[in-house]
């Protein structure tokens, strides 16, 4: 047999050089900010979710937010994005009645004048609907959740029967008890 040699040599990988340190971490920044906290709220308020809201330009990531919550040193942070919840939540009732009085597309004439019902259009709006009354549900539970009483009634709904029952014994006679 007969043995192949390369013609050429195997490079070897260049080495890398080291990057240049920047005056800044990499990354969003970190630092509470009373605009950008303002800011978040506002676009909360007005319906937008968390993470659409930090993808907006200049915006914290929602780590940072959630950190933000966190932290005991910004109550007031803590306040405004609860007030901003309760908002978002009320908007998305508003939207609820919105969606459901509408009816503009529930219904479709074919060719022949023929009236039909669209019940994916129906359904979809179903869909919307049952997705924002959950979300409103666990945004203010007090307010829009599902009211759960447990009550504890006897038979025929009255009041609970207790009875108790004590049997005395007599212990057995042991010979110390002659004495």
């Amino acid at each position: 047999m007969t043995e192949k040699t390369p013609t050429t040599k195997p490079r070897k990988p260049a080495a890398k050089k080291p990057a240049a340190k920047s005056a800044r971490a990499p990354g969003r920044p970190t630092v509470y900010s009373e605009q950008k906290a303002m800011k978040l709220c506002a676009y909360l308020a007005d319906g937008m979710s968390l993470s659409r809201a930090c993808k907006m330009p200049g915006m914290p990531s929602s780590t940072t937010v959630l950190r933000w919550l966190a932290d005991d040193t910004h109550p007031q942070f803590r306040d405004q994005y609860a007030r901003a919840r309760e908002a978002q939540a009320d908007l998305l009732a508003e939207q609820i009645l919105e969606i459901a009085d509408d009816g503009t597309n529930d219904t479709y004439a074919d060719d022949d004048g023929n009236v039909h019902v669209d019940h994916d259009h129906i359904a979809r709006s179903r869909l919307r609907v049952d997705a924002r009354k959950w979300l409103a549900s666990k945004m203010a539970p007090k307010k829009y959740g599902d009211k759960i009483q447990a009550e504890h009634t006897g038979a025929n709904g009255g009041a609970i029967q207790v009875a108790s029952t004590v049997q005395f014994v007599m212990p057995p006679e042991r010979s110390e008890d002659d004495e």
